[in-house]
């Protein structure tokens, strides 16, 4: 990514500011919700590295497959529970865009995050049950309509072909 971009966690902060320190290693997330939104921006590079790095050893599979990972188009946090610098477990609730086989989803999860050496760590998440296909969910997406990840942007401007 271009250092002066945005960076794709929906910080509006540049990525060489925001989540790519975390990826490459120079600076460890501080809160929960920074690990999360590195997650997420590790998703949309495909730094199945990161992933792997960031995740619980009781819960992390052996590997992840790059070609798995959906293509992600937006974030937006729900809610946070602890999860600050001075706490050990933490919570957040988000929701997610994405494209899977050109088709829009959206993926609602409370994850779950724990603190250990200093270092936080996703652990697992609960799906709610308004993960599913935007169009199974009874919705269509025109290209003028309103993004399905929650941008405020038309479809067109935004996670539209």
């Amino acid at each position: 990514m271009i250092a002066t971009a945005t960076c794709p966690c929906t910080s509006d902060r540049p990525y060489a500011e925001c989540c790519e320190p975390l990826l490459s290693g120079d600076r460890m997330a501080s809160t929960a919700e920074a690990l999360m939104r590195s997650r997420y921006t590790a998703n949309v590079v495909r730094d199945v590295a990161y992933l792997l790095r960031s995740w619980h050893p009781s819960t992390r599979p052996d590997t992840i497959d790059p070609a798995t990972i959906p293509d992600w188009c937006g974030l937006h946090i729900v809610r946070t529970e602890k999860g600050m610098e001075s706490d050990s477990e933490g919570v957040v609730e988000f929701k997610a865009s994405s494209f899977i086989q050109k088709k829009p989803w959206k993926l609602h999860e409370v994850s779950r995050f724990v603190k250990e050496d200093g270092q936080w760590l996703y652990v697992d998440g609960d799906i709610k049950d308004d993960a599913l296909p935007v169009e199974r969910r009874g919705a269509k997406i025109g290209r003028n309509d309103p993004c399905h990840c929650g941008s405020g942007r038309k479809f067109k401007k935004c996670c539209g072909p």
